[in-house]
């Protein structure tokens, strides 16, 4: 008998508690290896092929493609030692304790889930099931579960035992509308409480305690009036989230000043011109960004209220933003500061190439110390940049044109650039931030300070 075997979609860390089904990549009936891709699927950060830890025979799949499901919902089912696709105890769960029948599919299945990775590296140790039938902390046997969509809406609140909600977001958006969740029914699998649910609670809510009014009501207003709405979901939703939580938990302030580029700009020009690959503007930038941070690594931090301690971080993993047809997207350069410019050119063209082509994976994504922020390049000349959470500070250059300026006592015209820091002024006072402002922009002004460091 075949054990049939539950595949849940996984956590995606990083606070990302749903996505939505871009494509499927088995159907039922097909045979899969373990660690195979089985669906693609889009978050708020990324899109990424997950992995299924079983091998066997899919035996059904939950949710069609354009479904958003939740963390810890159904993908699909395997049929865990099935002796061929389409047999007829393919999809008849073992009882408990009953050895699987020998077959040519692997009753083998790996680790957790890494989303963006597959399962099959080194990381992720693999383990066989005893001859018991039994996998050594693998989930129980279940038969295959209805479709996500045929749960019942009418299914009655949880009021004892835990409130079946996973997503942070969902919690917090039930205190923002003063609902009791043990009063809200659940329209997810399980009766898991989503977001719609919510939503929908507080609008009766709202309903119910509405007067009736004392005389017949105006005529609706046409849809042109009421305007568009446009959901906030996928990365312009992660982007609103992760915002509104700096704005809520960062103290940030921001101080700026003007910097002549001319010499940054003729020395970039005069390395280009020795031959050998190319230096980008932001990889020097970078550069000048992680010594000032060896200088005043109070701004390469971040905060952990629950212990009430500044965690000062090792290494640099430096953001960069980059806007994409999704949106905004900040992939991560690891250890920035042990690279050289080239290094950093070529890391910068690598990960902007898989933004625009909506590959980067969650690592790329996630882990980042401090953000360097270009937005120059939509022509504009300064911005009060809001800190990436959980991030200390951002440095936000504006574009670099000809401006009049006083150089060696006499007007020029010269290359000038406004550079903007905001911080987290819980880890450090105006002083230091003004430090490493001030350091970064006398490196802009003359790249010879940096030879110092080197």
């Amino acid at each position: 008998m075949a054990q049939v075997l539950e595949f849940k979609l996984p956590d995606l860390g990083e606070g990302l508690t749903e996505a939505e089904i871009v494509r499927w990549l088995v159907n039922v009936g097909d045979v899969v290896a373990i660690d195979q891709p089985v669906v693609e699927v889009e978050t708020a950060k990324a899109m990424v092929e997950v992995p299924c830890p079983y091998g066997g025979v899919v035996t059904a799949r939950f949710g069609e493609e354009g479904t958003e499901l939740p963390v810890g919902a159904p993908l699909l089912t395997v049929a865990v030692g099935a002796p061929a696709p389409g047999a007829a105890d393919a999809t008849a769960p073992a009882t408990q304790g009953a050895a699987p029948a020998e077959s040519a599919v692997s009753s083998e299945y790996s680790g957790n889930v890494l989303v963006g990775y597959g399962t099959a590296g080194p990381a992720a140790r693999r383990r066989r099931v005893r001859r018991d039938g039994v996998p050594a902390a693998s989930p129980a046997p279940v038969a295959p579960a209805a479709p996500v969509a045929a749960a019942p809406a009418t299914r009655e609140p949880v009021v004892d035992g835990p409130v079946p909600v996973i997503s942070p977001l969902v919690r917090k958006l039930a205190r923002e509308k003063g609902l009791d969740l043990r009063e809200v029914r659940g329209s997810g699998p399980d009766g898991l409480i989503l977001r719609a649910d919510v939503e929908r609670a507080a609008v009766a809510a709202t309903e119910a305690v509405r007067p009736a009014p004392a005389a017949a009501p105006a005529p609706a207003p046409s849809s042109a009036a009421v305007g568009e709405r446009i959901p906030l979901r996928g990365v312009r939703g992660a982007v609103a989230d992760k915002l509104s939580r700096s704005r809520t938990e960062i103290p940030d302030a921001t101080c700026w000043v003007d910097a002549d580029a001319t010499e940054l700009m003729a020395a970039r020009t005069a390395m280009n011109a020795a031959g050998g690959p190319k230096i980008s503007l932001l990889a020097l930038l970078a550069r000048i960004c992680t010594h000032a941070l060896a200088r005043f690594p109070e701004l390469n931090s971040t905060v952990d209220m629950a212990a009430r301690e500044i965690v000062r971080l090792p290494s640099v993993h430096l953001g960069f933003a980059a806007q994409t047809e999704r949106g905004l997207v900040v992939p991560v350069v690891r250890d920035a500061g042990t690279r050289t410019a080239e290094s950093l050119t070529a890391e910068f063209a690598r990960l902007t190439e898989s933004a625009r082509q909506g590959t980067l994976t969650p690592a790329d994504l996630t882990g980042g110390t401090f953000t360097l922020n270009n937005y120059g390049v939509f022509g504009v000349d300064g911005s009060t940049p809001i800190v990436n959470h959980p991030e200390a500070a951002m440095l936000g250059v504006g574009r670099i044109i000809p401006k009049p300026w006083v150089h060696q006592g006499e007007l020029a015209v010269r290359q000038v650039v406004q550079l903007s820091l905001t911080f987290d002024h819980r880890v450090c006072d105006g002083g230091t931030a003004g430090g490493f402002l001030r350091y970064v922009a006398d490196c802009v002004e003359h790249p010879s300070v940096l030879l110092r460091t080197l």
